[in-house]
Protein backbone atom coordinates (compact mmCIF):
# COMPACT_ATOMS: atom_id res chain seq x y z
CA UNK A 1 0.00 0.00 0.00
CA UNK A 2 1.72 2.84 -1.26
CA UNK A 3 1.10 6.23 0.45
CA UNK A 4 -0.06 5.52 4.10
CA UNK A 5 3.21 6.23 5.47
CA UNK A 6 2.45 9.68 6.15
CA UNK A 7 -0.60 9.15 8.21
CA UNK A 8 -1.25 8.24 12.19
CA UNK A 9 -2.01 4.95 11.88
CA UNK A 10 -2.58 4.47 15.69
CA UNK A 11 -5.92 5.92 14.83
CA UNK A 12 -8.19 3.12 15.21
CA UNK A 13 -10.24 3.46 12.01
CA UNK A 14 -7.41 4.42 9.97
CA UNK A 15 -5.82 1.29 11.60
CA UNK A 16 -8.40 -1.08 10.39
CA UNK A 17 -8.67 0.52 7.46
CA UNK A 18 -4.83 -0.02 6.84
CA UNK A 19 -5.19 -3.83 7.95
CA UNK A 20 -8.42 -4.15 5.11
CA UNK A 21 -5.97 -3.23 2.98
CA UNK A 22 -2.92 -4.78 3.42
CA UNK A 23 -4.87 -8.03 3.94
CA UNK A 24 -6.08 -7.60 0.49
CA UNK A 25 -2.85 -6.73 -1.36
CA UNK A 26 -1.61 -9.88 0.47
CA UNK A 27 -4.51 -11.74 -0.87
CA UNK A 28 -5.17 -12.80 2.44
CA UNK A 29 -8.65 -14.00 2.57
CA UNK A 30 -9.08 -15.45 6.22
CA UNK A 31 -7.14 -12.29 7.64
CA UNK A 32 -9.67 -10.02 5.46
CA UNK A 33 -12.70 -11.32 6.84
CA UNK A 34 -11.67 -11.63 10.10
CA UNK A 35 -12.02 -7.78 10.20
CA UNK A 36 -16.00 -7.58 9.94
CA UNK A 37 -18.11 -7.91 12.64
CA UNK A 38 -20.51 -10.65 11.78
CA UNK A 39 -22.98 -8.57 10.07
CA UNK A 40 -20.84 -6.12 8.69
CA UNK A 41 -21.70 -4.83 5.19
CA UNK A 42 -19.40 -4.11 2.36
CA UNK A 43 -20.52 -2.18 -0.57
CA UNK A 44 -17.66 -1.99 -3.49
CA UNK A 45 -18.97 0.15 -5.05
CA UNK A 46 -21.74 1.63 -3.52
CA UNK A 47 -24.66 1.09 -5.67
CA UNK A 48 -25.98 -1.19 -8.56
CA UNK A 49 -23.44 -2.56 -10.52
CA UNK A 50 -22.18 -5.44 -12.55
CA UNK A 51 -20.26 -6.57 -9.20
CA UNK A 52 -23.52 -6.18 -7.60
CA UNK A 53 -26.46 -6.15 -9.53
CA UNK A 54 -28.93 -5.20 -6.79
CA UNK A 55 -27.16 -2.12 -5.17
CA UNK A 56 -27.75 -3.44 -1.67
CA UNK A 57 -24.19 -4.56 -1.25
CA UNK A 58 -22.88 -7.78 0.68
CA UNK A 59 -24.19 -8.05 4.56
CA UNK A 60 -22.87 -10.73 6.72
CA UNK A 61 -19.69 -12.63 6.54
CA UNK A 62 -20.98 -15.50 4.46
CA UNK A 63 -21.82 -12.60 1.37
CA UNK A 64 -18.82 -10.72 2.22
CA UNK A 65 -16.72 -14.72 1.62
CA UNK A 66 -18.59 -14.76 -1.65
CA UNK A 67 -17.87 -11.33 -2.77
CA UNK A 68 -14.10 -11.76 -2.02
CA UNK A 69 -14.20 -15.12 -4.09
CA UNK A 70 -15.84 -14.10 -6.75
CA UNK A 71 -14.38 -10.35 -7.26
CA UNK A 72 -11.36 -9.67 -4.59
CA UNK A 73 -9.50 -12.64 -5.33
CA UNK A 74 -9.58 -12.69 -9.03
CA UNK A 75 -6.35 -10.29 -9.11
CA UNK A 76 -3.82 -8.71 -7.90
CA UNK A 77 -4.61 -5.52 -5.96
CA UNK A 78 -2.90 -2.79 -4.83
CA UNK A 79 -4.08 0.74 -3.32
CA UNK A 80 -2.03 4.34 -3.66
CA UNK A 81 -3.31 6.42 -1.48
CA UNK A 82 -3.41 9.87 -2.06
CA UNK A 83 -5.53 11.29 1.23
CA UNK A 84 -6.60 9.72 4.58
CA UNK A 85 -9.30 11.70 6.75
CA UNK A 86 -9.96 9.92 10.24
CA UNK A 87 -12.28 10.68 12.90
CA UNK A 88 -13.59 9.08 15.43
CA UNK A 89 -14.93 5.79 14.44
CA UNK A 90 -14.64 6.58 10.38
CA UNK A 91 -11.79 6.98 8.05
CA UNK A 92 -12.07 8.33 4.29
CA UNK A 93 -9.38 7.33 2.00
CA UNK A 94 -8.92 8.60 -1.48
CA UNK A 95 -7.15 5.77 -3.38
CA UNK A 96 -6.39 4.60 -6.86
CA UNK A 97 -7.24 1.15 -7.20
CA UNK A 98 -4.92 -0.96 -9.76
CA UNK A 99 -5.87 -5.01 -9.97
CA UNK A 100 -3.69 -6.67 -12.45
CA UNK A 101 -5.46 -9.83 -13.50
CA UNK A 102 -3.35 -13.79 -14.32
CA UNK A 103 -3.69 -12.78 -18.17
CA UNK A 104 -2.00 -9.56 -17.53
CA UNK A 105 -4.77 -7.17 -18.07
CA UNK A 106 -5.04 -4.29 -15.62
CA UNK A 107 -8.36 -2.33 -14.34
CA UNK A 108 -7.29 1.26 -12.38
CA UNK A 109 -10.03 3.19 -11.03
CA UNK A 110 -10.11 6.46 -8.60
CA UNK A 111 -12.09 6.10 -5.63
CA UNK A 112 -13.35 6.92 -2.00
CA UNK A 113 -12.92 4.25 0.44
CA UNK A 114 -14.88 4.92 3.65
CA UNK A 115 -14.77 2.56 6.92
CA UNK A 116 -16.85 2.48 9.98
CA UNK A 117 -15.68 0.62 13.02
CA UNK A 118 -17.95 -1.08 15.50
CA UNK A 119 -19.76 0.66 18.39
CA UNK A 120 -18.60 -2.28 20.60
CA UNK A 121 -15.00 -1.57 20.68
CA UNK A 122 -14.08 -4.88 19.20
CA UNK A 123 -12.27 -2.78 16.51
CA UNK A 124 -14.08 -4.89 13.68
CA UNK A 125 -15.18 -3.11 10.85
CA UNK A 126 -19.19 -2.68 10.44
CA UNK A 127 -18.89 -1.68 6.90
CA UNK A 128 -17.28 -0.76 4.18
CA UNK A 129 -18.49 1.53 1.58
CA UNK A 130 -16.50 2.26 -1.72
CA UNK A 131 -17.55 5.18 -3.69
CA UNK A 132 -15.96 4.70 -7.35
CA UNK A 133 -17.87 4.87 -10.65
CA UNK A 134 -18.10 1.49 -12.52
CA UNK A 135 -18.04 3.37 -16.00
CA UNK A 136 -15.16 5.24 -15.23
CA UNK A 137 -12.63 2.22 -14.43
CA UNK A 138 -10.07 1.95 -16.93
CA UNK A 139 -9.26 -1.63 -18.44
CA UNK A 140 -6.01 -2.21 -20.02
CA UNK A 141 -5.64 -5.27 -21.99
CA UNK A 142 -2.56 -7.62 -21.65
CA UNK A 143 0.72 -6.81 -24.22
CA UNK A 144 1.72 -9.52 -26.16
Amino acid sequence: MEGMDRYDAEQPARAAAIRSVEAVEAGDRETWLGLFTDDALVQDPIGASPLDPTGEGHRGIEAIAAFYDRVVSQAQIRFSVRESYAQGDECANVVTITSTFPDGGRSVVDAVSTYRLAPDGSGKLMWLRAYWEFDALVYEPPTA
